[in-house]
């Protein structure tokens, strides 16, 4: 019985690793453009509809843990009162400037922009790694002018 008790550890630290390890490199551009997509359209809704609780869940802990939902709400007033919806990403390609990397301490970094008209949605995220997937611990979304 401890062996088969052992063998199954092994097999959990080695499913562990190969995720740990998987999470050091970029997503494919597949499922890079699906994180960065809906990401981006979560936090729209919230915006839109002034409810953060859903975008609040997908945050990563410490994320969750700094801004509760309330905080959020304040933090983002402005996309609110101004009315902003961008939900229109959902159809377009990101550009991404410069390219998407994983930094020293882990973080995936995705910083571009989606040429909407007349203004572009540009956006600089962090994700760590969590759960056994990316979640996001920074946001910045501006919405202006092409340069």
């Amino acid at each position: 019985m401890t062996t088969i008790v052992r063998m199954l550890a092994v097999m959990a630290l080695m499913l562990a690793a190969s995720l740990a390890q998987a999470q050091n490199k970029v997503p494919t551009e597949r499922a890079l453009e699906a994180l960065v997509k809906t990401t981006l359209l979560t936090f729209n809704d919230a915006n839109v509809t002034g409810n953060y609780e859903v975008f609040h869940a997908k945050l990563s802990k410490p994320f969750r843990e700094q801004f509760s939902v309330e905080r959020l709400a304040r933090r983002f007033q402005e996309f609110s009162k101004k009315h902003v919806d961008f939900d229109i990403i959902a159809a377009l390609k990101p550009s991404y400037d410069p390219a998407p990397k994983v930094d020293d301490d882990g973080k995936l970094l995705v910083k571009g922009h989606f040429p909407t008209e007349p203004k572009q949605v540009y956006f600089d995220l962090e994700f760590i790694p969590s759960d056994g997937e990316w979640k996001l611990i920074g946001i910045n979304v501006k919405i202006g002018d092409p340069s």
